[in-house]
């Protein structure tokens, strides 16, 4: 019987605590995997190793998904830092864009979330708005540190993600950056009021989207589970039905919705 398909989620790389241990750790709220789960594939957390060892990872994997979590280091695209920009993780930006560049050269299905879009972006020769309010006047896409809220996005017709959630919808929302000159082959899939880039795809892979918000966080997650389908499809073209997925899946997705939402 043909095997769920094989979802590498990147991790952080953190100082965690849990019961009597403080350490470093490879850190993923569990809503990532739940959301693949949910979807119809197998989770698996990639976190950071040397970038040389990328290609063998990624050889094992049906699909990738890059996390959310810190900023990006400015110097990948050729700028000084933001007085708000967070201090660089270069560990994590390196692994990530071998990873990215991996799953691109094999053309397997890959998703970025928040930070993930921003390093396809960039990744690309793309740039970015370190910080935000400076560009839009209000801090409405990150209005409480530590809390998902929710933001209204539109997205552009005839893109693959306006074919997913077509029309304006609310999103889950927790960034200060955002994409600002776009890389090579990336075309803009959504867009907040405010004009902000919310969601890119490649026009040069089958499945390489990022998407501004955190899908994990809602009800159900379209993005996902095209993903997933994408990646257990013989065809490639994510419109035949995952192997060994249960076609309700996407209608039992975990029942939450911004669980730390602020409203």
């Amino acid at each position: 019987m043909p095997q769920p398909p094989l979802i590498g989620i990147t991790t952080y790389l953190a100082h965690a605590q849990w019961g009597e241990w403080d350490l470093p750790a490879a850190v993923l709220p569990a809503a990532y995997a739940d959301c693949v789960r949910a979807s119809g594939g197998r989770a698996v957390l990639l976190p950071p190793d040397a970038p040389e060892a990328a290609a063998d990872v990624v050889d094992r994997l049906d699909a990738i998904v890059l996390a959310g979590g810190e900023d990006l280091d400015p110097a990948l695209y050729g700028a000084a830092p933001h007085p708000c920009t967070g201090p660089p993780v270069r560990e994590r930006d390196r692994w990530e864009r071998a990873v990215l560049a991996a799953g691109l050269a094999r053309d397997i299905p890959v998703l970025g979330v928040c930070r993930g879009m921003q390093l396809m972006n960039v990744h690309e020769g793309g740039t970015l708005i370190q910080h935000l309010p400076d560009s839009v006047g209000h801090d409405g896409h990150n209005p409480y540190r530590g809390h998902f809220c929710a933001h209204a996005v539109t997205t552009v017709p005839g893109t693959r993600v306006g074919g997913l959630l077509p029309g304006t919808h609310q999103v889950a929302t927790h960034h200060h950056q955002a994409v600002d000159r776009l890389g090579a082959g990336l075309v803009v899939a959504a867009r907040a009021a405010d004009g902000t880039v919310e969601a890119i795809e490649s026009t040069r892979y089958r499945f390489a989207v990022g998407v501004q918000w955190h899908p994990e966080m809602g009800v159900e997650a379209p993005v996902v589970q095209a993903l997933v389908a994408a990646a257990g499809s013989a065809g490639g073209t994510g419109s035949a039905p995952t192997a060994g997925r249960d076609s309700r899946a996407a209608r039992s997705a975990p029942g939450r919705i911004f669980p730390t939402q602020v409203s």
